[in-house]
C-alpha cells in the first residue's frame, strides 16, 4: 500500500500541548493547496484528533473491502486514516507499547492509499514506540518538529530532533506555535511564552525555522469546528503562514531528492 506514496513526512513534538496536530492538519491542507496529492495519517493511537479537526462525523468507519485492509476516509480532499475511525471517541486505548506499534503498522501498511505525493503522519508526542515503529517500517523522507517558545517545550523539541538523528531521518525544520499574542483591541504584541527560542534551536541543529504561528483564538476555533484555518479562511494571514511552511517543506523534500547525486548521461 505504501508503494503508492512518494514521500512521507512526520510531524512530531517532544511534548504534548504545543499544537502538533493543528500543525499537521493545516500543513497537509496547505500542501494540497500547493497542488500536491496528500494523505494524512493520525499516528496518535492513544489520543487521535484529526477526525474532529477535519469535521469527520463520529460514527464514520472506513470501508474494508476484504475485511483486512482499509479505504481512506476523504476529508477536505485529503485521504485520511485514524484510530478514531475504528473505535468510539470514548474508548480508551489501554495498550502497551508493542500493541500500539502494531496498530500503527496496520494503519500505515493496510490502508489503500492512492498515488500520493506526500503522506503527512501526525505523530504522538514523545520519543517512544510509535516513533521507532514508523522509522523502522516506513521510508520517512523527513520530519517537521513543532514546539512553542517556552523553555521546557524547546528542551523536549531538542530531544525529538536528537531522536530523528539517531534513526537517520532528516529534520526539515521547526514550526513555532503560540509565538506571539496580538491584542484584538489595541494591537499590542505580547510574547507570552518567550521569544526567539525556535530560531535558536534551529540554528543549534543546523535546520531552519519554517514558520511562527501566533497565539490566535481562531486557530483553535477552526480546528474545533472541523474547518481548519487553511480551508476556512484561505486568504487570512494564518493560512498564508501555513502556506509558506508548506512551500518550504516542498523545497526541502526536493533538495533531499536531488542530494542523491547527479545523473550521468552518455551521448
Amino acid at each position: 500500500m505504501l508503494a503508492q506514496v512518494k514521500q512521507i513526512i512526520a510531524v512530531a513534538s517532544g511534548k504534548g500541548g504545543v499544537g502538533k496536530s493543528t500543525t499537521a492538519v493545516n500543513l497537509a491542507l496547505a500542501l494540497q493547496a500547493e497542488g500536491k496529492k496528500v494523505g494524512l495519517l493520525d499516528a496518535d493511537i492513544y489520543g487521535p484528533s484529526i477526525a474532529m479537526m477535519l469535521g469527520v462525523p463520529e460514527a464514520t468507519r472506513p470501508d474494508t473491502p476484504d475485511g483486512k485492509s482499509f479505504i481512506p476516509v476523504m476529508a477536505h480532499g485529503l485521504e485520511t486514516m485514524s484510530m478514531a475511525y475504528l473505535v468510539s471517541d470514548k474508548t480508551p486505548m489501554a495498550w502497551r507499547g508493542p500493541m500500539a506499534g502494531g496498530a500503527l503498522q496496520q494503519l500505515l501498511e493496510q490502508t489503500h492509499w492512492t498515488e500520493l505525493d506526500i503522506l503527512v503522519v501526525d505523530m504522538p508526542p514523545g520519543t517512544g514506540d510509535i516513533q521507532l515503529t514508523l522509522a523502522q517500517k516506513a521510508a520517512v523522507a523527513g520530519a517537521v518538529i513543532v514546539t512553542t517558545p517556552q523553555d521546557i517545550a524547546l528542551l523536549d523539541a531538542q530531544k525529538g530532533i536528537e531522536m530523528f538523528a539517531k534513526v537517520k531521518i532528516p529534520v526539515l525544520g521547526i514550526v513555532e506555535n503560540m509565538a506571539v499574542h496580538i491584542c484584538s483591541n489595541c494591537g499590542h504584541e505580547d510574547h507570552i511564552f518567550g521569544s526567539g527560542g525556535g530560531e535558536k534551536v534551529a540554528a543549534d541543529y543546523s535546520t531552519q525555522l519554517l514558520g511562527s504561528m501566533p497565539l490566535d483564538r481562531s486557530i483553535r476555533e477552526r480546528g474545533d469546528s472541523g474547518m481548519p484555518s487553511v480551508v476556512a479562511e484561505p486568504d487570512s494571514d494564518i493560512a498564508q503562514r501555513y502556506g509558506a511552511v508548506a512551500r518550504q517543506v516542498i523545497e526541502q523534500l526536493a533538495a533531499l531528492d536531488d542530494s542523491s547525486g547527479p545523473e550521468i548521461v552518455f551521448d
